[in-house]
Parts: C-alpha cells; sequence; structure tokens
C-alpha cells in the first residue's frame, strides 16, 4: 500500500498553521487514491494535544520523532531522520511548505532519496489513469504553469506554498495512530549547531503571517505613493503589499510582491490600491476571506473577484479611508 506524508513544522513546541494547511492537500491526495495519509513531526516538546490535532485535522497516523537536539530545525540532522523514515515506511508521496526550512530540507533529502522534487506548487492533483502525482507551479517568471510528473522514482516530493489552502476544520472524531519513533545518536549531525537566528533585513515582511495587507500597484504610478499604503496599513496594523509591477518599476522591494512569482497570501483583510488583479496576482490572494479593491476601471479583474470593489481614484479613496478611520478611532477612545 501506498502512504502519502506531510511534514509538519514547528516553532518553541507548537505547530505552525501550515502544519495543517499540508493536511488539506494530503488528504485530497490520500482520498484519489485509497491510502493513508500520516503527518511527519520532527522536533521536541510537542505535545500529545497539538499531534492529536494533526489527526482531527486529517491524518490517519502521526510519526513523532523528538528530542531536545532536534529543537531548532538543522537541515543535516532533520534529513537523516526524514530518510531514515522513507526506507523504513516507504512513502509514495511527501509534501512540505515551501517555507525556508522546507526549501531547505527537501531538495537535500530527495538527493539522498534519489527522488524528483517539484517546488514551490500551487495545484496538487493525482492522474487517474497511472495515480502519478501531477505537480503544478509557475514557470518562466510566473507567466506559465507548469505541470510535472516524476513516473519512474519514488517517493514523489514537493514543496507547496503556505496559504495557498485553508486547513480542514477539526472533527475531534477522527480516530488515529501516534507513532514515537526513537531517536538515536547516529540520527544527529553533530557538525552543525544552531547559534541564533537574524531577522534584521532593512526590508523584512511577513506578508504570509499578516491578517491584514495592504497592496498596491501600478496605478499607484510612482514610489512616493506607496505611503498611502504605509499610513493606511499603519493604521490597520497591517503590512503592505505589491504586484509585480510595481516591483519591477523599482517602486517597492520584492519582499512585498504577491502572487505566482512573489508571495502566497491569505489575510483576514486584503486591500488592493491600483491593482487592475492579472492571473498571477488574484492566484496570490484567493484565499482572503475579506478582498476589497480600489480602481478607477470598472472593468479591473480585481473588481470581479472582490467583495467590496470601490470604483475610483485611489488617491483620493485612499485619504478619506484613512480619515474615516482616523475619526472612528478618535470615537472610540
Amino acid at each position: 500500500m501506498s502512504f502519502v506524508w506531510t511534514v509538519a513544522e514547528h516553532a518553541h513546541g507548537e505547530l505552525k498553521a501550515v502544519s495543517f494547511e499540508l493536511l488539506a492537500r494530503g488528504r485530497k491526495l490520500a482520498d484519489k487514491l485509497g491510502t493513508p495519509l500520516a503527518a511527519v513531526v520532527i522536533g521536541d516538546q510537542v505535545s500529545e494535544a497539538r499531534m492529536r490535532e494533526l489527526i482531527e485535522r486529517g491524518a490517519d497516523k502521526v510519526y513523532s520523532v523528538q528530542d531536545p537536539r532536534l529543537a531548532h530545525f538543522v537541515c543535516e540532522s532533520y534529513a537523516r531522520i526524514l530518510s531514515t523514515l522513507i526506507k523504513t515506511y516507504r512513502p509514495d508521496i511527501i509534501l512540505a511548505a515551501a517555507t525556508s526550512s522546507g526549501r531547505t530540507l527537501m531538495p537535500y533529502v530527495a538527493v539522498k532519496a534519489r527522488a524528483g522534487l517539484t517546488a514551490d506548487c500551487t495545484e496538487l492533483d493525482i492522474e487517474a489513469e497511472t495515480g502519478n502525482l501531477l505537480q503544478t507551479r509557475p514557470a518562466i517568471g510566473g507567466n506559465i504553469m507548469a505541470t510535472i510528473k516524476t513516473p519512474n522514482h519514488r517517493p514523489q516530493m514537493a514543496t507547496v506554498r503556505p496559504k495557498s489552502s485553508k486547513p480542514l476544520p477539526k472533527d475531534t472524531s477522527r480516530h488515529g495512530e501516534i507513532i514515537t519513533i526513537p531517536v538515536d545518536d547516529g540520527m544527529i549531525d553533530t557538525r552543525v549547531s544552531v547559534l541564533g537566528y537574524r531577522k534584521d533585513a532593512a526590508d523584512f515582511v511577513n506578508l504570509e503571517e499578516a491578517d491584514i495587507v495592504v497592496a498596491g500597484g501600478k496605478g499607484m504610478k510612482k514610489a512616493e505613493h506607496f505611503s498611502l499604503l504605509n499610513n493606511l496599513a499603519q493604521t490597520l496594523g497591517g503590512v503592505v503589499g505589491a504586484s509585480r509591477e510595481a516591483v519591477d518599476r523599482g517602486w517597492i522591494g520584492y519582499p512585498h510582491q504577491i502572487g505566482l512569482s512573489g508571495k502566497t497570501i491569505s489575510p483576514k483583510l486584503y486591500i488592493g490600491a491600483g491593482i487592475s488583479g492579472s492571473i498571477q496576482h488574484l492566484a496570490g490572494i484567493k484565499t482572503s476571506e475579506v478582498i476589497v479593491s480600489v480602481n478607477n476601471d470598472p472593468d479591473a479583474n480585481l473588481h470581479k473577484i472582490a467583495d467590496f470593489a470601490i470604483v475610483g481614484d485611489a488617491f483620493q479613496v485612499l485619504p478619506e479611508l484613512q480619515r474615516q478611520l482616523k475619526l472612528r478611532k478618535g470615537r472610540a477612545e
């Protein structure tokens, strides 16, 4: 029997949201194949209750590999463990998040397993005739979508964009098995140790985790006008994003880019100003809970998917929106 696996991520013993997003993807694939779905947890002090939540959100099994030496992500040690599990249990498909750790770990493991890997997937499916994994990702700078297969080698491996799907709701009636894998010294690569972490880049922005994103596009006309977006984002407690057009014109840095060639986001509120709504950009925001579009073109694509479409000049609408928010805040105080 084949197996579908997902690789969970954690921080300080708490599972990250992307762990549950991956299970939603994996559950769909496992159901199509008629096979069990398992989550792999490599870390330290991840509680049984949190691992039980993996089962409640779609997993049939959880492989738990925990040790104080695994509290922090170290690619070499994590790869040794995942490679050992692959040899022992022989999964057919392994999914991980296209995060900094997932993008580091999976290529390393793929080489060890002599397997194929498709990075940064936005869609996954099963080919009906063969049971092969169909892995779709942007190519040629996001201008086309390529579907890739690795029919001759197992496991089939893919990393998936965070926020490109929503977790399944909890089902407390689900039952599954938590399997504890003992850690021996040979699994730990002592050549590498974590000395600390740095997140002090001047243009660092955590778009994927933001609840509110205010984004600008070509319609903002020049870099200086992004101050309107910064002010609004600050008032709302959000962050600033951008379309590829705005980034390509040098108005804002690449870490702010949203879309197939940038980041995929799923905030509670997305406001797009001066963004027409290319297919590439829409793919990066489609799971947002509430979408607000501000554009003077009534036929803008972003208007068509927006919950609230404002047909108007962004340079008039944004300051007025900012003014109204400050008035409301003043009344509340």
